[in-house]
This record gives C-alpha cells, structure tokens and sequence, in this order.
C-alpha cells in the first residue's frame, strides 16, 4: 500500500454535522410533505442535482419549491431557512485537526454542496471558529455547484486528481457515504468510511 501524502475530506457529517430530519420537519411546516423523496444522504431527486451541479440558480431552486405548494406562496427567505436547517455545529476537534495535518499532508475537500448551502456553512464557521471561509483550512476546496460534478461519479474524483496533480493510491478518501467510497475504492484511493459517532481525530493523529 502507497503511503498517504493527501487527504481528500467530505463536509456533511465528517466535519460539520448535519440533520436531515430537521430540514424535513422545516419543509413540512411550509407545507412541503415529501421532502425526504426529494433530498437524502443516498439520493437526489433532479432538482437538488441541478441546484449542486450549479446547472440552476438560488432562485430557480427557489421558484421550483414555491411550485409545490403554490397555495402557500413562499418567501425566497422562508424556503431558505428550511433548506439551512439541515446544516448543523462544525466538529471544532476535527477542525482544530485540520490545523495539525497541513505541516504532514496535502488537504482536499470534495463536497456535494450548493451555493445556498455554501453561504450558510461559511456563517456557522465564522461565528464558531472565527475563521472566514472554509476554504482556509485546504489546500483547495472543490463544491460541486462550482465544478459542475458531484460524488459519486469518477467525474468528479478525476477532476480533482487533475486538477490537484495528485494520484489515487496516494490519497486517503474519508466520507460518510457508502456510494462515494465505493467509487473512490474502485477508483484506486485509500479510503475510510466514517460511521455514525465516528471523528477524523478518532484515527488520523
């Protein structure tokens, strides 16, 4: 086995914790009843895979849900505060380790995320780290509105191999999705698949 010299992390549930059922009670309030049909950590319906292809716009995202139940003529605000109730507290150990690890690894992050999304997660952190943008604590940062891909398609794990000038069996894949590791893992990465009640600093010291 190649000795690691990268690590490519996930964002939800490996360094910031999400909830997904708090998103889905916050839909169901504004009249949304079949959000999880829509939107989980294994599937996404062809709206929310646009809106993390960035192949649409906030707005657009916003329209479409308005759409569902145009009896109740949603704000643009209200639709977002439901869609950001999913994201939840930064895993401030995990980060703090982030710190550690750059002097011994390149660090990569690889996110299914949206801009939506991005904006919110980029406030959690400010407001519980002080640090700016997540951005900070890599070497670069790949979300998969900007890149247009997203896991787990080998498109989007090649095009940061690429992009980054980084192979494979070199690199070490921690995620919380069983798709996305099984991708990374055909694909030649080292990869760890982070259960639920896991922490990165629990194995990377």
């Amino acid at each position: 086995m190649n000795a690691v010299k990268n690590i490519l992390f996930d964002l939800g549930a490996v360094l910031i914790d999400i909830d997904f059922e708090k998103t889905a009670d916050a839909f169901r309030q504004l009249g949304i009843d079949r959000f999880e049909e829509q939107f989980s950590q294994l599937s996404a319906s062809t709206l929310f895979e646009d809106l993390e292809t960035g192949k649409i716009s906030n707005e657009d995202f916003y329209e479409a849900m308005r759409r569902q139940v145009p009896e109740m003529n949603l704000s643009d605000d209200s639709i977002q505060l439901a869609w950001n109730a999913i994201l939840q507290d930064f895993r401030k150990e995990s980060m703090q380790l982030l710190k550690q690890l750059k002097s011994q690894y390149r660090l990569f992050l690889l996110s299914n995320t949206n801009a939506i999304h991005l904006v919110e997660v980029n406030h959690i952190l400010k407001k519980q780290t002080g640090v700016e943008k997540l951005d900070y604590y890599f070497e670069r940062a790949y979300y998969s509105h900007l890149i247009g891909l997203r896991k787990p398609t080998s498109a989007a794990f090649n095009f940061v191999l690429e992009d980054a000038g980084i192979s494979a069996p070199e690199t070490l894949f921690i995620d919380d999705s069983h798709p996305n590791i099984t991708t990374a893992s055909q694909m030649g990465f080292q990869t760890k698949l982070l259960l639920k009640g896991e922490k990165v600093e629990d194995f990377l010291v």
